[in-house]
């Protein structure tokens, strides 16, 4: 597991100025947030190829991991609903959970209003990965991975156009949301093989929408120099297409190098 190990820290890390973390479980990756008590992001552990099977053996073995201090975890995972405000009725988790997938016993649930209280992101958790971070973390903290994403697109509302698609890239995976008028029309998570199936989900909300492909802005966040996604690309498929970077609500202390090449949504933007 150690070989799988990415370093991000600042010049002056010392895990004792550890105050809070982050943890962002993706289907195949985990990224670790250490911050200090400003609120200041001080170090970040990636693992690549990272089986979430194994993050009872990280718990024990990361040393970002060992002092017991309030943890917030993220879970990137295809399970997951939207449930508008004032529908949301505790105790119906499993209910609105069932157009996701079917569900499994001894599950335990949460949710997380955004857009004021006007939608709750709802996601699930195996009571056995719940109790495992519980023996380790007295203050723990679960939301689903997407409302960092979605945070961050209510926060952006006013600033779009009529007809948006707007894509978050994380490894072989992404969100894609599509607004109308700026309201969310359309969200949910894909498996991707190549940069062409962005393009086929596009269409797919385009076509759904019916939206004017000629009108239509497509916004990709989280592209890599590897993925061979530029603007150049997009363009020669859709009039307004574009490659952006989510405005910052995150400070890092000094030091930090090669961050960027990794170019994940949360090094810019996290849910708080």
């Amino acid at each position: 597991m150690e070989s799988n190990l990415k370093v991000f820290k600042s010049d002056r890390f010392d895990v004792e100025d550890a105050a809070s973390l982050s943890l962002f479980l993706y289907p195949d990756s985990l990224f670790i947030f250490a911050k200090d008590k400003n609120q200041s992001n001080i170090c970040i552990h990636e693992y690549i190829n990272f089986d979430w099977n194994s993050l009872e053996q990280l718990v024990i073995s990361d040393h970002l991991l060992k002092a017991d201090i309030p943890a917030t975890i993220y879970l990137h995972q295809p399970n997951f609903s939207l449930v508008p405000g004032v529908l949301f009725q505790p105790g119906q988790e499993a209910a609105y959970l069932a157009f996701a997938g079917d569900q499994q016993a001894n599950t335990s649930y949460f949710n997380t209003p955004l857009d004021s209280n006007n939608l709750q992101v709802l996601s699930c958790v195996t009571s056995k990965l719940k109790k495992s971070l519980e023996a380790r973390f007295s203050e723990l903290t679960f939301h689903h991975g997407s409302v960092c994403f979605l945070s961050y697109l209510f926060k952006e509302r006013f600033n779009l156009i009529g007809q948006e698609i707007l894509v978050s890239i994380f490894g072989n995976q992404i969100y894609a949301a599509a607004f109308s008028n700026q309201e969310l029309a359309v969200f949910n998570i894909f498996s991707i093989d190549s940069k062409e199936d962005i393009l086929k989900y596009a269409l797919i909300l385009i076509e759904q929408l019916k939206f004017d492909r000629n009108h239509v802005r497509i916004s990709v966040f989280g592209a890599t120099n590897e993925s061979g996604i530029t603007e150049n690309w997009g363009k020669e498929y859709f009039n307004n297409f574009r490659l952006l970077t989510p405005h910052a609500n995150q400070n890092f202390t000094h030091g930090f190098k090669h961050l960027k090449s990794v170019n994940l949504f949360e090094t810019n933007w996290q849910f708080d």
